[in-house]
């Protein structure tokens, strides 16, 4: 492996080999993190070193942190397997290894490491190159760390898994997060209309993102109010299927990407039936990281179609703080760990 540096715009390769990182060794709180000094690691053979610029936090990191649900668990039931979270990532290769292709240092980055190893809330990673795509030059760090994992669940839930057709009406449930931010925007690309699902607070961002309704789910229940959806895609699972039915329209979709186990489970396995007898399509969705469709994003915030909605930036050293903020579950959009903070 040949070792190239570049000095432009982020941090040089620090003479001792160590960086800064948030780790963790057991599951709890927020309180259980902390920063710690550790050696830069060395890619493999079709890995790259990235120097990270930002990253951002996901629900799947909340989960992690926590040990809940316990599936989070399977690999690792102790202690946690990685000792650093952090998959959506941005930032500059600093090194490539023997087999790598698809970049050279100096490259910018940004991607979601959660196939291949976590370790975003740190000063440096490896990761694998296909997990990566090339960032537009004219996009932040901030805003690239704000789309991978979150862009690529609204493409597969809306395109791939909910036939997104124009004039279709569509609901996004848990709306104020990154799933439905990025989600209510290209669904409005092409021709939905749209209505979005969370707590007051958060309303009158979904609308300047362009939803044509929202509803304050802590006021109104959408299932109850006889309007029926083409889609429905359920971020935070907090109705149950029996109810998500009369939401739906004949032929319509319902799509969970996040919940609670057991409603995730009962979803999984009351699918097949309920779309074979009632018309109507019950799936789970489930998160395939995916350099194409993280390309798809890049075009899109480079043409400036889409921009990232980004609720706060923390710096690295108060990243515990800024998982805490996440955890308290009053964001809009994503919350950002810079390192050039």
């Amino acid at each position: 492996m040949k070792i190239e540096l570049s000095t432009k715009g982020h941090q040089a390769m620090p003479a001792d080999g160590t960086m800064s990182a948030l780790v963790y060794d057991r599951y709890g709180t927020p309180d259980v993190l902390r920063i710690e000094k550790v050696p830069i690691p060395t890619p493999k053979a079709q890995e790259v070193l990235v120097a990270i610029r930002a990253a951002s936090i996901n629900s799947w990191d909340w989960d992690l942190l926590r040990g809940q649900p316990f599936i989070t668990r399977l690999e690792g039931w102790r202690t946690p397997r990685y000792r650093t979270l952090g998959a959506d990532i941005a930032g500059r290769v600093v090194a490539v290894g023997a087999s790598v292709t698809r970049f050279r240092p100096g490259d910018e980055v940004f991607g979601d490491l959660s196939g291949c190893g976590w370790g975003g809330f740190a000063e440096f990673v490896c990761a694998s190159e296909a997990a990566l795509t090339p960032k537009p030059a004219g996009i932040g760090f901030e805003q690239a760390a704000a789309v991978p994992q979150a862009g690529v669940l609204a493409l597969q839930g809306l395109r791939d898994a909910g036939g997104l057709k124009p004039g279709g009406r569509v609901l996004f449930n848990g709306a104020g997060g990154g799933v439905g931010t990025l989600g209510i925007q290209y669904a409005k690309l092409h021709g939905a209309e749209v209505t979005g699902v969370d707590k007051a607070g958060k309303l009158e961002s979904l609308r300047a993102l362009g939803a044509d309704h929202v509803i304050d789910c802590e006021k109104e229940n959408f299932t109850a109010n006889g309007r029926q959806y083409d889609l429905i895609l359920d971020v935070v699972g907090n109705r149950p299927i029996r109810a998500i039915k009369r939401a739906l329209r004949p032929g319509g979709t319902y799509v969970m990407v996040g919940g609670p186990m057991p409603r995730i489970l009962h979803a999984a396995l009351a699918g097949p039936l309920t779309s074979r007898l009632e018309k109507r399509n019950v799936k789970v969705l489930v998160h395939k990281p995916n350099h194409p469709d993280q390309s798809v994003w890049a075009s899109l915030m480079e043409d400036g179609r889409v921009t990232p909605v980004i609720d706060r930036q923390f710096a690295l050293r108060d990243a515990a703080e800024a998982l805490r903020y996440f955890g308290e579950g009053r964001a809009i959009g994503k919350v950002i760990v810079s390192m050039a903070s």
